[in-house]
This record gives C-alpha cells, sequence and structure tokens, in this order.
C-alpha cells in the first residue's frame, strides 16, 4: 500500500450543523455536497462528513461500535500568532477550546480544540519534523 491519505471521513450527528462550522467558521472550501455527503479540499486531500450512523452501516458497524477514539487531526503552521488567530476562529466558529495555545513538553506551541461532534483537532508550530508539510 502507498503510504498516503485521499479523504478522512467524520461521522457526524447533524450535518448542516457541522458544514456550517467547517465551511463558514473555518472557511474549508467545499469540494462537492452530494445529499448527505459533504467534501472539502484541503491542500492534496480531502476531509468528508457523513451522517455517522450511515457512516457505520457503510462499514459494516453497528453505529455503536464507532466513536471518535483516540485520535486527533494536526493543523501545523508557522508560527505562535497563527496558532493562537486559529484558536481564536476554531472558537468563534463554536469549537470547544480543549487546551488553550502553550508550551509543549516537545518544545512547541499548540492548542486543541474539539468540533460539534467532539472531533479533536491541535494547532501546532515548532514540530520540525512536521514543518515540510506546512
Amino acid at each position: 500500500m502507498e503510504p498516503r491519505l485521499t479523504v478522512i471521513t467524520l461521522g457526524v450527528e447533524d450535518l448542516d450543523r457541522s458544514v456550517e462550522f467547517y465551511r463558514d467558521g473555518l472557511g474549508f472550501p467545499v469540494l462537492e455536497r452530494m445529499g448527505e455527503f459533504v467534501a472539502f479540499e484541503l491542500n492534496g486531500f480531502a476531509l468528508a462528513l457523513y451522517p455517522r450512523d450511515d457512516h457505520a452501516t457503510g462499514a459494516n458497524l453497528d453505529p455503536a461500535e464507532t466513536g471518535t477514539g483516540d485520535v486527533s487531526l494536526a493543523h501545523n503552521v508557522e508560527t505562535r500568532a497563527e496558532v493562537e488567530a486559529l484558536i481564536d476562529e476554531a472558537a468563534a466558529a463554536g469549537a470547544t477550546i480543549t487546551k488553550p495555545p502553550a508550551e509543549t513538553a516537545w518544545g512547541g506551541y499548540s492548542a486543541y480544540f474539539t468540533d460539534p461532534d467532539g472531533h479533536l483537532w491541535e494547532v501546532a508550530t515548532g514540530a520540525e519534523v512536521f514543518e515540510r508539510f506546512v
């Protein structure tokens, strides 16, 4: 298998609320909307939203068997000011800030928020290994 991602799909409870959060709140451009499926273009891959129960059923799982689990999505930036600005933007869009911007144990600077469905996002700077992706 070639090591790459093309789409990350998030199962959501309220599709319209999540579209509003990502499109209107965070400014993600809509790539396509087909009924209960919405995809956003994110610099080389896509983030998709799909109703949580339908997402589980499509994977042959009971909806009770799915969840956000111990996964976070990361958005790395170049500066501390960008971390702070993006956390402010997420909060204004309705995100729950779980950890405000702060120094990290690994020498960087990061913050965390959750979207309306509890999906965890990190905004960070200072991780040299990821600088080529910024």
